[in-house]
């Protein structure tokens, strides 16, 4: 399958070497606001076609998927110059950055019937099922709660501070932990309780939530853009517990006995980046005349954005471009 990529960032580097090592899809097209940027990145990473606009991508016939490597505010205008156009789309994390700009796009792709899921790449990676096996076997137990957490030291970057550029620590990193909480406990949360510490530009710079589930279970979540953690997802059952390693892209599965005695290790298969999931599960869904991820379904990511936005709300972070509850 032909995959064009909009935007020539380093989010869509990584997406560049994962099509050069996959078998199954290409890298044919790259664009970017200015060509001399577009033909850099084409003639290092091997893109057949480089545009100096994205409408020039979208128009072109050979492009099979879009990957949307844009920054976090550009994202539902371009999804929806995709989808305009016919374009099956994947989209990178936050899908957007408000709930009602997520469920503008969702409800777009369905009257035009044309493809777009969330690359929220956890979501696809193989360690999902792994983990949901061992829950599934009883191995671990009932689960009662978890621990997620994900840092990074990024206080000087311009993109997490700025809010015209949907910037804090919630919506670049925050967004893991949340799905992996989600992934495990679903979306059953009776009570949530919140606080952070922003940037002088008014956006968050580290916080933390607590999350109250109505069978009694609990999530315990932290994300941070001023230091780096262990960034440790931790589940919590009434005959062990298990640590998944690096959150974000999980190396290795630990399962201990209740008393803290180690149990077994389960490693992650090789792959090219992690993002090839993404890619083979949207090609996928695609050929089978889908308009979603089974991975990462629409309903699943308004509903993620809709836990940010209130979590937003309580710590009064609003973006410039929100103002009037207009969409970005």
């Amino acid at each position: 399958m032909k995959v064009g990529i909009i935007g020539a960032g380093r989010i869509a580097a990584n997406m560049a070497k994962t099509l050069d090592g996959m078998d199954d899809a290409a890298a044919y097209a790259i664009a970017a606001r200015n060509l001399d940027r577009a033909q850099k990145f084409a003639k290092e990473w091997g893109f057949e076609k480089a545009y100096g606009s994205y409408e020039e991508l979208v128009n072109d016939p050979e492009v099979e998927l879009i990957y949307i490597a844009t920054p976090h505010p550009f994202h539902i205008e371009h999804a929806k110059l995709c989808i305009n156009h016919g374009k099956p789309v994947l989209c990178e994390k936050p899908f957007t950055v408000n709930a009602v700009g997520a469920k503008e796009v969702f409800a777009l792709a369905k009257e035009k019937e044309v493809f777009i899921t969330e690359a929220i790449w956890t979501r696809y990676l193989p360690s999902r099922k792994i983990i949901d096996d061992i829950i599934a076997s009883g191995e671990i137990g009932e689960i009662k709660g978890i621990s997620a957490n994900l840092g990074y030291d990024m206080h000087t970057k311009e993109r997490l501070i700025d809010p015209k550029l949907a910037g804090g620590a919630l919506l670049d990193v925050g967004i893991y932990p949340l799905n992996f909480a989600s992934m495990v406990l679903g979306d059953d949360v009776e009570e949530t309780l919140s606080s952070c510490v922003k940037f002088d530009s008014g956006v968050d710079a580290q916080n933390s939530i607590i999350l109250k589930y109505k069978n009694g279970s609990m999530a315990s979540i932290q994300s941070s853009a001023l230091t780096g953690t262990e960034q440790y997802g931790m589940i919590y059952g009434t005959k062990g517990y298990l640590i998944a390693e690096n959150i974000n892209d999980i190396t290795a599965v630990k399962v201990y006995t209740p008393d803290r005695e180690f149990v077994r290790e389960i490693t992650m298969p090789e792959q090219i980046t992690g993002f090839e999931y993404e890619v083979r599960a949207s090609m996928k869904a695609i050929r089978e005349g889908k308009l979603e991820c089974m991975e990462m379904p629409h309903e699943e990511s308004i509903r993620i954005m809709e836990q940010m936005d209130g979590l937003r709300k309580d710590w009064g972070i609003e973006y410039p471009f929100e103002k009037g509850n207009r969409p970005c």
